[in-house]
């Protein structure tokens, strides 16, 4: 009885051990199997923001985030908290837009407004490529902007969100007054309504049915001059 005892005794903490020891192999298995897997989604999540990062450079659009503001939405439960985001671009040779777009985080929000912003741009024609060809004024709600034309070396002289604007619309120089509203939503939108409003002797001479010369002879330039003038505008 003695013998058979200690012939068993050893099989069975034998037993015991290997039954602890692969469940031990198991559980670290799982939990580097966790661990590589969480690095491999970690991995995957930065490749794709540099995927997304590619094409902003590709195609030259210039992305300004102009504003952010945390909004809320009362619910059954509560509260549901969220963030907007109003962004501006442009390709810096007369084309802008603008966008928002709502989240629950402030990247998704940001991605939102900005492809809403590419889907809406406009195009602005630009005297010599630097500035507007004429004054203009534009209003939305309680919001009232001046813009104007300016010479060569004044700079963008603006503030807030029309300065955004206008860097990507391509402008290098143009004096501009804000009136009323400080509310970036409404002065944004009062200025795409002054450069909604600009227009470029070009086309008024084509829907006029005449020439640019023409038009720019009118007061009192030499036929040389106006026709100088006219090869020297560009859109």
């Amino acid at each position: 009885m003695a013998d058979e005892n200690t012939i068993e005794t050893p099989d069975v903490a034998g037993d015991i051990g290997g039954d602890a020891g692969e469940a031990q192999g198991r559980r670290g298995r799982g939990r580097g199997g966790n661990r590589e897997g969480g690095d491999r989604g970690r991995g995957r999540g930065g490749r794709d923001d540099r995927r997304g990062g590619k094409p902003e450079e590709d195609d030259g659009i210039i992305e300004k985030l102009v504003h952010i503001n945390r909004v809320s939405k009362t619910v059954k439960g509560g509260k549901r908290f969220g963030f907007a985001a109003l962004v501006v671009v442009g390709d810096g040779q007369g084309r802008v837009g603008f966008g928002h777009g709502k989240a629950r985080e402030v990247p998704e929000a940001i991605t939102k407004a900005t492809a809403s912003a590419r889907k809406k741009m406009i195009r602005v024609p630009l005297k010599e490529g630097r500035t507007l060809h004429h004054d203009g004024n534009g209003r939305f709600g309680a919001g009232k902007v001046t813009v104007r034309t300016a010479p060569p070396g004044t700079g963008i002289i603006a503030g807030g969100p029309m300065r955004a604007v206008f860097e990507s619309l391509g402008v290098a120089d143009v004096v501009t007054k804000s009136v009323g509203t400080s509310n970036p939503y409404n002065m944004i939108r009062a200025t795409f309504d002054a450069l909604a409003d600009q227009t470029s002797p070009k086309s008024v001479a084509q829907r006029r049915g005449k020439k640019v010369a023409d038009l720019l002879g009118r007061g009192g330039a030499s036929a040389v001059e106006a026709e100088a003038e006219a090869a020297a505008i560009a859109e």
